[in-house]
């Protein structure tokens, strides 16, 4: 399979963009982690990786999103984008996802990855921006790998997504970029609607006949102002994804992205870990892209490395969240989001104004964390790569006390929303 892998990456990419992925989503990458470890050892801290929301808005309108697609437009502008990379290279940072809303729908997208080729940029899209112009610069540049969600069947598309058309636009876009031998990757957010179409051989197998060199199932958060309960997986169908992830890892010429466990099977959260943050369009500085709370924004006069080092809220949020869980904090203790919103003043980082009542209305639901259900990689590069780049970085070592563990599949079944789940 490894062999496999290599002559896929040899023959079916354009050398001079896999040279500098490696370079520096490789090499620098794994260095910017080393980095972070030493930093935590002095007692100190700054996320080796950050994701940035450039902007808010979306052409689409899909089930479960908590972002502000609808409301006026705001975005990150150009000077504040570079001036956030800026500093989080200066801390050896290389890595940087991009979000929205719609990324492609930022005017300056493009600006931001020319004068900033010295590092890599992964960006998180629906596809339907990637026209050939677009596809000929991200390839000129070098620096940029495109993640292409899919959301299932068309049917399952359209209505997950909020309109018609949405798959035929989105195949439109990942064939054009494969096209222009970019590095390609597509994203699931797998959900009831989507599991038995996508999570299966069949669908990776038409992934890697397409030229898609890497993949990434992660699973449906049920959060935001219509969170949509019903397409949230249970337990088992979560296991049936972490094996599915493990199996093709060691089967497929593929690479397999996850957020989730290291290389035991140890649900882990990199927010809580300190792996990664998130900064919003607003330019609020916050755990990760989903809980929109923040005490400190990019735009205070504070440098970046400061605020990342002496932020209580953030902190707090690490320990706090270590402490009763290996899972996602959202999913399972809400509660404690609150609490820790109330303790630290934190603001609502959105328009809507509603994050603390959403929060109060989510019906907690285990996530990663099944414990004495661990499934270990299989794959011994996956193994060695956890080992050293994706661990706890011994936080939950240090905090984690099973007896505050809090199991959600123990309470009483929770009503489930009386909204329609269309299935092929």
């Amino acid at each position: 399979m490894y062999l496999r892998l290599a002559k896929r990456f040899v023959t079916e990419t354009d050398k001079r963009l896999l040279a500098k992925a490696v370079w520096m989503l490789g090499v620098k990458g794994l260095l910017s982690i080393h980095k972070h470890k030493r930093r935590l050892k002095r007692g100190e801290f700054f996320p080796p990786f950050l994701y940035m929301s450039v902007i808010n808005s979306c052409n689409l309108r899909c089930q479960g999103c908590w972002v502000d697609v609808a409301e006026k437009q705001h975005r990150i502008e150009l000077e504040a984008a570079n001036k956030t990379i800026a500093q989080a290279k200066a801390m050896g940072n290389s890595f940087f996802g991009i979000l929205g809303g719609e990324p492609f729908m930022h005017k300056d997208l493009l600006k931001i990855f020319e004068q900033n080729r010295d590092v890599y940029f992964q960006v998180f899209t629906n596809g339907h921006f990637i026209t050939d112009e677009v596809a000929a610069k991200l390839r000129e540049y070098g620096n940029v790998t495109p993640l292409i969600s899919v959301e299932g069947s068309e049917i399952i598309s359209d209505t997950r997504r909020g309109r018609g058309g949405v798959l035929n636009q989105t195949m439109k876009g990942l064939e054009t970029a494969l096209k222009h031998n970019l590095l390609v990757g597509v994203c699931t957010s797998v959900c009831k609607s989507n599991i038995d179409d996508l999570v299966n051989d069949a669908w990776v197998n038409r992934l890697i006949d397409m030229g898609v060199m890497y993949c990434w199932f992660h699973i449906y958060r049920p959060v935001g102002p219509e969170p949509n309960q019903q397409l949230a997986l249970s337990s088992d169908e979560q296991r049936r994804v972490r094996q599915f992830v493990v199996d093709t890892r060691a089967t497929k010429p593929i690479v397999v992205i996850d957020a989730y466990h290291d290389d035991a099977g140890n649900a882990l959260c990199p927010a809580a870990t300190g792996f990664t943050h998130h900064v919003g369009p607003w330019g609020d500085i916050e755990p990760c892209p989903v809980i929109q709370l923040a005490t400190e924004s990019i735009h205070d006069e504070r440098p970046l490395a400061e605020t990342f080092n002496y932020s209580e809220f953030l902190s707090d949020f690490r320990e706090l969240t270590a402490q009763h869980t290996r899972g996602c904090v959202i999913m399972e203790r809400p509660d404690l989001l609150i609490d820790l919103a109330n303790k630290h003043g934190a603001r609502d980082t959105t328009v809507r104004g509603a994050v603390i009542k959403e929060l109060e209305n989510v019906v907690p639901r285990r996530s990663q964390f099944q414990p004495g259900q661990e499934i270990p990689e299989r794959s011994f590069v996956y193994r060695w790569a956890k080992r050293y780049a994706f661990n706890d970085f011994g936080t939950y070592t240090k905090h984690f006390d099973l007896s505050k563990y809090h199991d959600p599949d123990l309470d009483e079944p929770a009503l489930e929303s009386s909204l329609p789940v269309l299935q092929d």
